[in-house]
């Protein structure tokens, strides 16, 4: 696991620290309302490392994450009802009330995105008909893979994003850091539900491995497409400027470079899903949230605690 200089200092704390055991990490995780007031004005469109094409790529993910997490909110609340485990049933409970407020609080990040000038109505259009008449159509059993898939891209996408920490600093975005660090402190957070729903209620490795491939062609493939038409439209010269076709190459490289980029230096994680005896805790991020959550969350001066309004976890119910 590689540690940026600022996690290590506090990973020695808190493995020295007497509460500290990864193996006895709480089960239950809580509902975390968040209000952060997007200003279309403070918006940065090079906000990933001052990449112009990067950063389009994040601002269209947000875009069709809202409807990939309505698909996962659906999904598991369907399936809820089939779950004997107390504690299951209690974490999906959380897993809904988590992604339903991701979803809400990227609609209104959206609505700042469409007011800042990027092709907002376009992607919401293709990814609607992306989902509605494609994935929200599919039997329930395929749509209980595909969450787990889905959820398993969020979380190799959260565990590169909480190992480069840097990132979200090279920005004065402040609202946009914020976002996409509680979103990706809570992806970490519930990255196993949707997987031992799955493996609960089916356990079928053809059908997991089913559910993997629509993930992985939509948010590396479609969203990277339509990432593209982001720079033209906010800029159309863009298309002639030599400065643009650089920020391109780097951008690409930022994303699907083998040394650094966040899918191609992910590429062995995204892929062990289909090791028939993978689980999402294999990998484990349990230093990572321990660092975050104080990092985030910290009363006095967290990054997340002037947008942070409230906290519940979901009764335990027998």
């Amino acid at each position: 696991m590689l540690l940026t200089q600022p996690i290590k200092k506090t990973v020695s704390r808190l493995l020295s620290a007497p509460f500290f055991d990864p193996e006895k990490q709480s089960k239950s995780i809580p509902i975390r309302h968040m209000k952060f007031d997007f200003d279309p004005k403070q918006i940065d469109p090079k906000f990933y490392l001052n990449a112009e094409l990067a950063s389009a790529y994040f601002a269209s993910l947000s875009i069709f994450l809202t409807y990939g997490e309505d698909l996962v909110i659906d999904t598991a609340r369907y399936h809820r009802d089939f779950i004997d485990d107390p504690l299951l049933k209690q974490r999906v409970t959380s897993l809904i009330g988590q992604e339903a407020l991701h979803s809400k609080l990227h609609e209104e990040l959206n609505d700042a995105f469409l007011q800042a000038d990027l092709p907002v109505k376009l992607f919401r259009f293709l990814a609607h008909h992306v989902f509605e008449y494609g994935f929200n159509r599919l039997p329930q059993p395929m749509k209980l893979s595909l969450m787990a898939g889905i959820e398993h891209f969020t979380a190799v996408l959260a565990e590169y994003m909480m190992n480069h920490e840097e990132i979200f600093f090279k920005s004065q975005d402040e609202k946009q850091r914020a976002i996409w660090m509680w979103h990706m402190l809570e992806e970490s957070e519930h990255k196993d539900i949707a997987y031992d729903v799955f493996q609960s209620l089916s356990n079928n490795y053809a059908l997991r491995i089913a559910g993997f491939f629509p993930a992985l062609i939509t948010i590396l493939g479609l969203i990277s497409a339509a990432s593209l038409i982001v720079p033209f439209y906010r800029k159309p010269s863009n298309l002639i400027s030599l400065t643009y076709y650089k920020d391109m190459v780097r951008s690409v490289g930022l994303i699907f470079g083998l040394k650094n980029g966040v899918y191609g230096s992910s590429i062995g994680h995204i892929f062990d899903y289909l090791r028939p005896s993978f689980h999402p805790n294999d990998h484990d991020t349990s230093i990572f949230l321990e660092y975050y959550k104080e990092r985030l969350l910290n009363p006095v001066d967290g990054i997340l605690t002037p947008y942070f309004t409230k906290e519940f976890t979901p009764a335990l119910k027998a």
